[in-house]
């Protein structure tokens, strides 16, 4: 827990950067960029899936993978899921390959989204019914929508029953204790009702949301006090969370766009840089 005084000196200088950040300039270099070009909810769900799971490394690296992922789908990405056709449809995805995730690994991905799809109408649908109301602590839904994910059998992809690394790192489980950034990433954009988020997902309080843990979040984070963990895992997500709680327990994840781009842009090291810490908005 972070002192009064300092919590109070910290809370003022969070707001007057929050209040300040230029939200429309920084947008274009987030991954969000890509589910805002749909208008329709189901549209952004699904493209606001797909961007946010390959939402790892360098965003100039990820984005060009997922426009092609969703190539195919034109205009309307959740009518493209909703009559996805293996026989038809593969030959979209075969050459399609990420760091970690190959073409099949992909494939498949698309696959069970689609059979899910299949089974529980919306991703918003399945979300909810993993949600407890009375439980503030989000892990158990997002397990649960994790899970249920990745119970249809993948025979129809790779020949045989299996979840090879590069399927299962698309889909991260806190029951393991991933900070599952990249999930945490889509609940903010689908849950937030204000700045460049889109609040289309309303029986989730922003209260019970966690921070997308990435190693800008981490490196601020520890930098101002706001954690003293090193491992970048669910235990520092929710811890940074917890803290960033005393500046507004309603919305706690209103700084984390802001934060992540000031170490984007490269304004944070995590470690004393003299020439980059006498310059930082939160020197």
């Amino acid at each position: 827990m972070i002192h009064k005084k300092s919590s109070r000196k910290l809370k003022s200088i969070l707001d007057g950067f929050y209040e300040e950040f230029n939200f429309q300039e920084r947008v274009q270099h987030d991954p969000i960029t890509i589910p805002r070009r749909y208008s329709n909810p189901e549209d952004i769900e699904i493209a606001g899936f797909i961007a946010a799971s390959l939402a790892y490394g360098k965003v100039s690296l990820f984005r060009p993978v997922v426009e092609k992922i969703l190539e195919p789908a034109g205009k309307h990405p959740a009518e493209f899921i909703n009559n996805f056709s293996l026989k038809k449809d593969a030959k979209h995805f075969k050459n399609i390959r990420y760091r970690f995730n190959r073409g099949q690994d992909i494939l498949c991905f698309i696959y069970l989204v689609c059979e899910t799809i299949k089974k529980k109408g919306t991703l918003k649908k399945l979300f909810y019914s993993c949600l407890d109301p009375h439980d503030y602590d989000i892990k158990n839904a997002l397990s649960g929508f994790t899970d249920c994910i990745l119970e249809t059998d993948t025979t129809p992809v790779y020949g045989k029953n299996i979840r090879p690394y590069g399927l299962k790192q698309l889909f991260p489980s806190p029951q393991k204790g991933s900070a599952c950034k990249r999930t945490n990433l889509f609940l903010r954009w689908m849950v937030r009702k204000r700045d460049i988020d889109f609040g289309i997902w309303d029986r989730v309080p922003a209260s019970h949301l966690i921070i997308p843990l990435d190693t800008h979040i981490a490196r601020i984070s520890k930098c101002l006090g706001l954690t003293q963990r090193s491992s970048s895992d669910w235990k520092t997500a929710k811890e940074i969370t917890e803290a960033l709680k005393q500046f507004d327990p309603e919305d706690p994840l209103k700084y984390d766009f802001a934060l992540c781009h000031h170490g984007i842009a490269g304004l944070c090291r995590g470690t004393k840089v003299p020439a980059v810490c006498s310059s930082c908005d939160f020197n």
